[in-house]
């Protein structure tokens, strides 16, 4: 047992939203280490000619995945509403996700953000959203969530996020969620188990 993946999410993504709700615990089971790093799809669609989500290229395939993550979401009994517009803006959610990361508060600020967003349907570019879902993962308290903010704000940060898309291209990255063991890409949530296999067997 033992591992690492890295785990490369979207918040806009809705297969982002079913990983980020497991990935904690399978990954724990298996004895594997997340490191997560949260990028900005509209770079990578940008990079292959899109201007959107390919749900919304591709009417057919929009509407089916709105069926499947229907069907996904109720026999993993999480709750499921379909946000508008689609697909939101992450940005601001992405940075304050570096932020909460310096906190070691990643995953409990991006199950807020993802439980917010498919889960309510609310609107993830809203100050007044993100403030509430740093509640919810522990650092609304005593200032923290104002702090975090500011922080989120700060030329380092959007920095980071930007170098943090342009590695996700680098890597061949073309959709969410994304996961590398070793130098082995994993795509889509259907994948989660056997990347995380991949990385406990530690066969790189």
């Amino acid at each position: 047992m033992g591992g690492r993946i890295t785990f490369w999410f979207e918040f806009a993504s809705p297969y982002s939203y079913l990983s980020v709700m497991r990935i904690g615990q399978e990954a724990a089971a298996r004895g594997v280490t997340v490191t997560w790093k949260p990028f900005l799809l509209g770079p990578v669609f940008a990079d292959q000619g899109w201007d959107t989500s390919p749900f919304n290229i591709y009417p057919a395939k929009g509407r089916y995945m709105w069926r499947d993550m229907q069907r996904i979401c109720a026999a993993r009994g999480l709750p499921f509403r379909r946000p508008s517009p689609f697909p939101q803006n992450g940005l601001k959610a992405a940075r304050l996700a570096l932020a909460a990361a310096e906190q070691d508060r990643i995953e409990t600020f991006a199950q807020a953000v993802f439980r917010a967003q498919f889960g309510n349907g609310a609107d993830i570019s809203s100050e007044t959203v993100l403030r509430r879902c740093l509640h919810q993962a522990g650092l609304g308290e005593a200032g923290m969530g104002a702090a975090l903010l500011e922080r989120a704000a700060a030329p380092e940060i959007k920095s980071a996020l930007r170098r943090r898309t342009e590695q996700a291209i680098a890597a061949g990255i073309f959709g969410a969620p994304s996961f590398f063991s070793g130098d082995e890409l994993f795509w889509g949530d259907d994948r989660l188990e056997q990347a995380l296999a991949h990385a406990a067997a530690g066969v790189f």
